[in-house]
């Protein structure tokens, strides 16, 4: 099986068990304080995803490090899993697919929005509301800036890109010509 594919499993579970008690906004937080504390510490990242590292020991470093943090009941089980089964190496997939899973659940979208020029405020928060409209979903943009393509707009939500570049329509326009 896939690391991808394990973490997934695991993220699953996390969700499923943090919706089931009410705590999912509690383990996101606590999934941000551990990961945040991993990424800040090299040394301890490297202790805990090392295969040269016995998994007894990551376990034992965790039962010591995850009171001090407070960590809520699903997540702490969870890593002390993890480090007891030497998979903390999943740790940043398992992380992706739990937000994943969290931003489907509270009906929040992605989207990415790349112009040939800044967006003025006011227009970034026209297009925010255009496109909660069309998906029926909260979206959360974020903006690109990319003088390559001329003019115009490219959407992307989700896997699905709306191109309406200047750029694009060009090149479309050129292929025609060319096949005439």
């Amino acid at each position: 099986m896939s690391t991808r594919a394990s973490a997934t499993r695991y993220a699953r579970a996390l969700f499923d068990v943090a919706l089931q008690e009410g705590s999912l906004e509690q383990a996101d937080n606590d999934l941000t304080t551990f990961v945040n504390l991993v990424e800040s510490h090299p040394e301890l990242q490297r202790v805990l995803v090392s295969p040269a590292v016995p998994a007894v020991r990551k376990h034992a470093l965790l039962q010591e490090l995850l009171p001090k943090l407070k960590l809520s009941g699903p997540l702490a089980k969870l890593l002390l899993m993890l480090a007891s089964r030497d998979r903390l190496i999943l740790l940043p997939d398992l992380v992706a697919v739990f937000r994943d899973r969290l931003r489907e659940h509270r009906q929040i979208v992605e989207a990415e929005i790349t112009t040939a020029q800044p967006l003025a405020p006011e227009r970034e928060a026209e297009l925010r509301q255009q496109l909660t409209r069309v998906t029926g979903r909260t979206v959360t943009l974020t903006t690109r800036v990319d003088p390559d393509i001329i003019g115009g707009i490219i959407t992307k939500i989700g896997t699905v890109v709306y191109d309406g570049s200047l750029a694009s329509q060009l090149t479309k326009m050129r292929e025609r010509l060319a096949a005439r």
